[in-house]
């Protein structure tokens, strides 16, 4: 090989290096300096079902909550958000992200030139967690197919067995994530640099599972627990979704059912998970939200 063709297939590997890097690193670089606010600490969320646990990243874990809270909220089975989760995953990681095979985009990579609505409509969580389920509930027999079938008919992906691979995490992210498995979801944060308030955290929730009235009472540390009515059905959907946007929402404690989770309560690098408290006030959620910490200039 010539001089001059090595530099020419130097230049094209930095290239291809500085593409990918471009398209990552959005994701990169978040977690790059989150981590960084948490030394030792595995960050993430892991979804637990009898003996076996499944991890997701942050990122990952609010989406997937979005998706399985929109499936609860139409009345739609486990199964569904099963489904979803696996065609999401499988599509996109679980990301929401603006670029794909042809004009594919979003969670779903759903294209705008076959009718699943336009980019900005698209790139919307809620709008193509909705539009997917539109699609899905037209589909006789879904909850008696392998989910690889029934994500593959609502998606006609060109590769029809790839949604299989994700099924054994979809099911335990779903059966946490829709309520049906209490106290399932755990999730290791950073120490929280975000501060936001009630009102848009009540704001969010509504947007995927409906309205949940709360009351709130600030502490003096500057700290505001937030107090929810929620009924037996919906209540551990809604201490997971909370759970999977802690981060977001500055969100330290959540309690419900006798259980308490504490982002603070970590060994080995890990979040314990939820505990005992010895009291509980029933259909009563309990949310702590922490002021965040002055950022150093």
């Amino acid at each position: 090989m010539s001089r001059a063709s090595r530099r020419i297939v130097a230049w094209l590997s930095v290239a291809a290096i500085s593409a990918g890097l471009l398209i990552g690193g959005g994701v990169w670089l978040s977690n790059t300096f989150r981590d960084a606010l948490a030394p030792g600490l595995s960050l993430g969320c892991t979804a637990t079902v009898g003996e076996t646990s499944y991890r997701l990243a942050l990122d990952q874990s609010q989406n997937a909550a979005l998706i399985a809270a929109v499936a609860v909220q139409r009345g739609m089975p486990a199964r569904a958000a099963s489904i979803a989760l696996a065609t999401a995953l499988q599509e996109s990681k679980l990301r929401n992200i603006d670029y794909g095979d042809l004009d594919s985009v979003g969670l779903f990579q759903q294209r705008p030139s076959q009718d699943w609505g336009t980019v900005e409509q698209i790139m919307d969580p809620l709008y193509s967690a909705n539009a997917f389920y539109d699609v899905l509930a037209k589909v006789p027999g879904y909850v008696d197919m392998s989910i690889n079938d029934a994500a593959q008919i609502v998606q006609r992906s060109g590769y029809p067995h790839a949604y299989a691979q994700h099924e054994t995490l979809s099911r335990a992210f779903a059966s946490a994530l829709t309520g049906q498995t209490p106290q399932a979801l755990n999730c290791t944060l950073p120490p929280a640099t975000v501060a936001s308030t009630p009102e848009a955290m009540a704001a969010a929730m509504a947007s995927v599972m409906g309205q949940v009235p709360f009351t709130t009472a600030a502490a003096a540390d500057g700290s505001v627990r937030v107090l929810m009515d929620v009924d037996d059905a919906a209540g551990w959907t809604t201490a997971h979704w909370l759970l999977a946007n802690a981060e977001q929402f500055g969100i330290s404690q959540i309690s419900y059912a006798g259980k308490m989770w504490d982002r603070t309560a970590n060994e080995g690098g890990h979040n314990v998970g939820w505990q005992a408290v010895s009291a509980a006030v029933p259909g009563q959620l309990s949310v702590v939200m922490t002021a965040a910490p002055p950022v150093n200039q």
